[in-house]
Order: structure tokens, then C-alpha cells, then sequence
């Protein structure tokens, strides 16, 4: 249970944040002590934009040349956290070197197509890059001489249409510090994309494109990173995090002068709500027997004390379906149902070619260069009226649950848990930057049992509740600042447009997480587009319904209109 704080919400709606708040001690250490005190006019004009300093690029899109101006890793904050040259190598282990150890993880590349040269009011797509919630180095997605297709690639459907494609490098878990600390807990991954926004602010009027118009995208561990930016918009809580690092906007006194807030988000398949996602995931593969009929509950009594917990949390969210039925444990899987026969049935008519094979029938997936089959026996399709007949919930989740091996018990908070020392769950994104990782969860927090890792009712003596409830402690602030459950439906500027799509066949994050971030940003009255689909017959996976999702852009942009009026 997450303790009640006394500044959720406190944004000032569309305008200038007035409060001062003092800076956590986990965040002071993250930044150099003596550019703290930075005013913030000279920290502002540290962060001018300066137009004259791009390179011309050409690349071809739709076999058709562009020319780009491309400006290089520029450092959008004005303390940026130092980085160990060495940092994590990635899946596959190992390291890798970084020639950007200042701010690396704390800088954007800027990429204008020649249509918004002199455009300011371009769209800009903010991509952020954080599979997994781990920290993304700077990356360029445009590159001299490549090639894109605007059908496939979100790349080059951008640079088509004229926006202005900007790639944003951030800390979050993993980032190893100069000094040895890991400065990227949380909430250091969206402090980065505000401190972004705020700099695509304050150069507004010298940069190409319109702030007034940022589109975030981003997939998995990035959208929900891009959830938490489009739902808290202009938080207070935010500003001691921002006046850390030195972003634009925070004056002498701490108090910010710019917004952060965003015009609309594309998130796919976004692994959020970290705090209870571990009870969502045993909740969905257990409510049916997944894990048991597809012999992978290896953890039967944690798998069942973890679940048994869904049903008071999702309660506690007082969500309503479309219909205005309340959204409970006992409908939710109701509610699931319906959203995969919308599903399947938005697939066929989108082409007379699709199908969907019938009962008895075969699936076919490639993946990796390898095509492997799967039995259709859990939904039953009307091949004259394009409509299904009925879904067997329980082969579904089966089906999905075959595809991928599910994850461990718990899913995402396992570092220390029964003596799991090399989990690579999220475990590791919480805690102070002095310690490797923190339990997040109370059922991880109770069954730590890694002594000497400074997490658990082992090592502290205290249970969750009592940890918790400490004035000191801040990992229940760390997941409450990730999570846009937490924002939508305050006096937080949530963006006002989303689009969000969860593949039918993901296995890494509950269906469960999506529904909830739908049905309550339909109750939020700042919430104007809202376009949620499970995505037929897709993995974990984004960016694979590019033709849609630009024209859902462009839909929206067309409709606000003129940014500059």
C-alpha cells in the first residue's frame, strides 16, 4: 500500500507552478552540489538553442531524397549526471562503451526535414527508446544514406509528413554513474523527458516545429514512460527532480516557469503501474489455470498469494467499462474477452484479405526467421458475417502463454526474492543510487531473503507497511512518480490526445494494465481522442501499424489547429 501524499496533484492546470519543494536526498546526490544553485537565468541561457549548429544529411523515403538537418546530441539539461564509459551491455550481457559520458543519456537529436525547415508549426515526434524501463543512450534513428518506407517505418513516415523526428536519450535502471552509483532510479526517466519538453519550450520560437504539438512515442518500458510524461503534465512534484539536473524553467527559488506537459501520446504495449503489475500478472495467469494447464507454475503458493491481491486493487480504481458497468475482478475478464473479439473483428474489416482460421484451423508466426504453428481452438469465427462467435478465455491465455514462456513468480519484482541474485526484473530501478537495487512490492519486500542487500524485512527488521510509512523512506514516491494511474483524473495537465495498443499475443505485461490505463483516461474530461485497441494477433512489440497511427496523428493535429494561433 502506497502511504497518501500531500502533494498528488498539486499542478497548477495549464499554467506556472508556484510551490517550492525541498530536494530528496537521493536526488541531490545524483547532481553535482555545486551547480544546484544555479539561477535559473543563466541555467536557461546555458540551454539556448542555437540554429546554426546542424549537419545536412540526405536520406531517401519512399524512394524519393530528403535532405535533413540533423543537430547533434544536444544536452537538454544544464547539470547533466556524469557516466561510467563502461554500462551494461544489454540481454546478452557483457558491457559497452559510451564516447558520451557527460550527458549521453541526457541529450536529443534533433531532425528536421527540409518541409519544416522554417516551419514552427511542424509536429514534433518525441521518441523515447526504453525497452524494458532501462536507460537509453543517445541514438540516431535517421542516419545518412538509409532508406525508409513510409508504409513501415514510424521514421519515415514522420519525415514525410514533415515533422520534425526528435530521438531522446534518458536515464533510468542500469545506468552505471561516474562515481559507481546508478543515478537512473526512479522517477530519473521522466524527470529526462520533462527536462526535454521544457527545453523543446524554451527554444520554442528558435527551433523548427511547435512544442504546442509533441506527439510521444514510445514501446513497452517507453510506453509507459511516455504514459507517466502525456498523464502528468506540470506536477509539482516533479520540480525538486527537474532543479537537479538543471532543466529549463526552474527559477533561483525552485519554482518552475515553463510547461512540461504534451499534446498527445503513442504508446505501445506500455509495461506501467509497476506497483501492483506483479498482482495484475498472476492475477490474469492464474484466474483460469494458466499457469497450471500450460506447466509453468513453478511458484504455486507465491503465484497465489500475489494474485489474491487483484481483486482489492482493482477495486480500489472505481474504473467503469464503456457500458458503465464497473470495471471489478469479477468482469474483468468479461472485459477482456470483448476487447479481443473487437480485436478480431476490427481486423477483418480492415481487409477483405484478412482472416482468421477456424476452429481446429492453424496459426502462423515467424519471428527470428522462424515460422512456427499454433492450433486454433479458442475462437470461433463467422467467415460470412466477418464476426466471432464466442472466445474460450481459457485456451486463450493458453495460446498466449505458449507462444512466450511467462514470466517468473513475481514477474517483475524478483532481484533477491528466494534467492534470485540475477533476476532482470524492474527490481533495480528503485531504491537510492547508492544501493543496486530495492523491493517495491510487499510480497518481494517479505520474501527477500539476500542478506546484506539492504532490501527486506530481512535486513531492515521492518515489514513493508513499517518501511513504508517512515518519513524517509521514498521508493513508495519512486512508484507512485512512474505511474500515470496516479496523475490521470487530477489537476495534472494530462495530454489531451492518445492513442494506445497492446498486441493480443503479449505475454510480458497483463492485459489487465492497459484496460485500466484506457477506462481511466476515458473518465479524465481533459482527455479528448482516445484510440485503445488490443492490436490483433501482435507480440510485445510497436510501431507496426505505422499507416494508422500517422493518420491518427495528423487527424488530431488537423483538428487542434493552428499551434501559433
Amino acid at each position: 500500500m502506497i502511504r497518501t501524499r500531500l502533494l498528488r496533484g498539486v499542478a497548477l492546470a495549464g499554467s506556472l507552478v508556484l510551490t517550492s519543494v525541498a530536494v530528496p536526498a537521493s536526488v541531490a546526490a545524483a547532481a553535482p552540489a555545486q551547480s544546484r544553485s544555479h539561477a535559473a537565468g543563466s541555467q536557461d541561457a546555458a540551454l539556448a538553442f542555437d540554429p546554426s549548429r546542424y549537419t545536412t544529411i540526405t536520406v531517401t523515403v519512399d524512394g524519393r531524397p530528403l535532405q535533413v538537418r540533423w543537430y547533434k546530441e544536444i544536452c537538454y539539461v544544464a547539470n547533466p549526471v556524469a557516466a561510467a564509459a563502461q554500462q551494461p551491455g544489454g540481454p546478452g550481457g557483457g558491457t559497452t562503451t559510451i564516447s558520451n559520458t557527460a550527458c549521453g543519456y541526457q541529450s536529443m537529436n534533433v531532425f528536421v526535414p527540409e518541409s519544416a525547415f522554417g516551419d514552427q508549426r511542424a509536429p514534433i515526434y518525441f521518441a523515447v527508446n526504453n525497452s524494458g524501463w532501462m536507460a537509453s543512450y543517445i541514438r540516431a534513428s535517421v542516419t545518412a544514406g538509409a532508406a525508409y518506407n513510409s508504409a513501415t517505418s514510424n521514421v519515415g513516415a514522420a519525415l514525410k509528413a514533415g515533422y520534425v523526428f526528435v530521438d531522446v536519450a534518458s536515464r533510468s535502471r542500469g545506468l552505471i554513474g561516474a562515481d559507481g552509483s546508478f543515478p537512473g532510479k526512479a522517477p530519473a526517466a521522466v524527470t529526462d523527458a520533462k527536462a526535454a519538453v521544457r527545453y523543446l519550450r524554451l527554444n520554442d520560437t528558435a527551433m523548427p516545429g511547435s512544442a504546442e504539438r509533441i506527439v510521444v512515442n514510445g514501446t513497452s518500458g517507453g510506453g509507459a514512460l511516455a504514459s507517466a510524461l502525456g498523464a502528468s503534465g506540470n506536477s509539482a512534484e516533479y520540480t525538486p527532480y527537474l532543479a537537479a539536473v538543471g532543466a529549463a524553467g526552474i527559477d533561483a527559488k525552485g519554482r518552475s516557469t515553463l510547461r512540461d506537459d504534451v499534446f498527445a501520446v503513442n504508446a505501445y504495449c506500455p509495461i506501467t503501474d509497476l506497483g501492483n503489475a506483479d498482482i495484475a500478472y498472476e492475477w490474469l495467469y492464474n484466474a483460469l489455470g494458466t499457469r497450471e494447464t500450460t506447466g509453468q507454475n513453478l511458484s504455486p503458493a507465491a503465484a497465489a498469494e500475489t494474485a489474491a491481491r487483484f481483486a482489492a486493487y482493482e477495486k480500489s480504481l472505481g474504473l467503469r467499462n464503456p457500458d458503465g458497468s464497473r470495471l471489478t475482478a469479477a468482469t474483468m475478464l468479461g472485459t477482456i474477452q470483448q476487447e479481443v473479439v473487437r480485436s478480431a473483428e476490427t481486423y477483418l474489416k480492415e481487409d477483405p484479405a484478412h482472416t482468421i482460421p477456424p476452429l481446429g484451423g492453424t496459426f502462423q508466426f515467424t519471428a527470428g526467421g522462424t515460422t512456427k504453428s499454433y492450433v486454433n481452438d479458442w475462437i470461433d469465427v463467422d467467415t460470412a458475417t466477418r464476426t466471432v462467435r464466442s472466445v474460450d478465455m481459457t485456451k486463450y491465455l493458453a495460446f498466449v502463454a505458449n507462444q512466450a514462456a511467462l514470466k517468473t513468480t513475481p514477474a517483475f519484482d524478483a532481484v533477491g526474492v528466494a534467492g534470485n541474485n540475477a533476476s532482470r526484473t524492474e527490481t533495480n530501478l528503485f531504491g537510492p543510487p547508492t544501493q543496486r537495487y530495492l523491493n517495491y512490492t510487499e510480497y518481494s519486500w517479505i520474501h527477500n531473503d539476500v542478506p546484506g542487500d539492504g532490501s527486506g524485512l530481512d535486513d531492515t527488521g521492518l515489514t513493508w507497511k513499517q518501511y513504508t510509512a517512515q518519513p524517509s523512506t521514498t521508493v513508495d514516491d519512486q512508484i507512485h512518480l512512474i505511474n500515470p494511474m496516479d496523475f490521470i483524473g487530477t489537476k495534472a495537465d494530462t495530454a489531451p490526445n492518445w492513442y494506445v495498443r497492446h498486441g493480443t499475443r503479449d505475454r510480458d505485461t497483463a492485459f489487465t494494465v492497459s484496460v485500466n490505463l484506457d477506462r481511466a483516461l476515458a473518465a479524465d474530461k481533459q482527455v479528448e481522442d482516445l484510440d485503445y485497441r488490443l492490436t490483433w494477433n501482435q507480440p510485445h512489440a510497436g510501431n507496426y501499424d505505422v499507416p494508422e497511427a500517422m493518420a491518427w496523428i495528423d487527424r488530431i493535429v488537423q483538428k487542434a489547429g493552428d499551434p501559433l494561433a
